[in-house]
């Protein structure tokens, strides 16, 4: 199965609850437009992308006389895609570059970590591991197992340690190794906890003040979480200046919508999506193939 076969399967039950709507034989009439809002919504993409995109897609229709659900479809796709602003820059591409990786407790940290130092290993880039998730005793056995099956170093200290030494320390190998990537996982927090997200201000800071690579925070939100998503990206980038932002477990959800909203709400670039278990799942963000898989184009064609 291909990359854009993987994408449109991952966003299977995302473009069923969009897609309903263009199974018509009358006219675009009042209440599709009325309808394709209400879906809009429904998908979780938010009250405003649906009205402007709305409003977008109906002047467009009427000017170049868009009738047929292909041309609506493709109109909409299109429309989607206007939304997600430019990666200027991709923290695992171009290297060296350091990448802290926060989120709330079960959005995938450290499943995306490991995958990632696996596909950076395999494109022949010098690789390390920081387990910094210190208060989780599986966070690291399970990045110990990524390390010994890629076979990328982990760098981590006893449970309950200080998670801003555990970056330090990485920061000190990755200088004295020569390594392009580091990539360090941090214990998932509620963002609704002030106390948390001050910790975790301090463990941002320390990596930043002591690393020689640029540093980046990404946030990675469970697709599953629907609006509360946004919620989250709004707070840890309150607390921490975000850079980007990685979405699992779309492969689950009807709510792919949500990678809409956020990127319109926050204006950061997304840079990874999760669209199933294997390797192959986490994909590069590309705005227009995201959004024909979720209406229902095929944006080769």
């Amino acid at each position: 199965m291909g990359l854009g076969d993987r994408l449109r399967a991952g966003l299977s039950r995302s473009r069923e609850a969009l897609s309903e709507i263009f199974y018509m034989g009358g006219e675009v009439d009042e209440d599709f437009w009325e309808d394709l809002e209400d879906r809009l919504v429904m998908g979780d993409m938010g009250a405003e992308v649906a009205f402007q995109v709305g409003n977008d897609l109906r002047e467009q229709a009427a000017r170049e006389s868009l009738r047929t659900a292909p041309q609506l479809k493709r109109a909409l796709a299109q429309r989607l895609a206007q939304v997600f602003p430019a990666c200027e820059r991709d923290p695992f591409e171009d290297t060296p570059s350091c990448v802290l990786f926060v989120g709330i407790n079960g959005a995938g940290k450290t499943t995306t970590v490991g995958k990632l130092a696996h596909v950076a290993r395999g494109e022949g880039k010098r690789c390390l591991i920081g387990g910094a998730d210190t208060f989780r005793a599986a966070a690291i056995e399970q990045l110990e197992v990524w390390g010994e099956r890629s076979g990328v170093p982990v760098v981590t200290r006893e449970r309950g340690a200080d998670p801003a030494s555990v970056c330090y320390d990485a920061c000190e190998r990755a200088e004295r190794e020569g390594a392009d990537l580091v990539l360090v996982d941090t214990a998932g927090r509620l963002h609704t906890s002030p106390e948390l997200m001050r910790e975790l201000a301090k463990v941002v800071g320390v990596t930043r003040r002591r690393s020689t690579m640029p540093v980046s925070v990404v946030l990675v939100i469970d697709a599953n979480t629907g609006q509360n998503g946004l919620a989250q990206a709004k707070e840890f980038n309150g607390a921490l200046d975000v850079d980007g932002l990685i979405v699992t477990k779309l492969d689950g959800t009807a709510k792919g919508g949500i990678v809409v909203a956020i990127a319109h709400n926050m204006g950061l670039p997304i840079y990874r999506i999760g669209v199933g278990e294997g390797l192959e799942d986490l994909q590069s963000f590309d705005a227009r193939a995201f959004c024909g898989a979720l209406v229902g184009v095929d944006e080769g064609k």
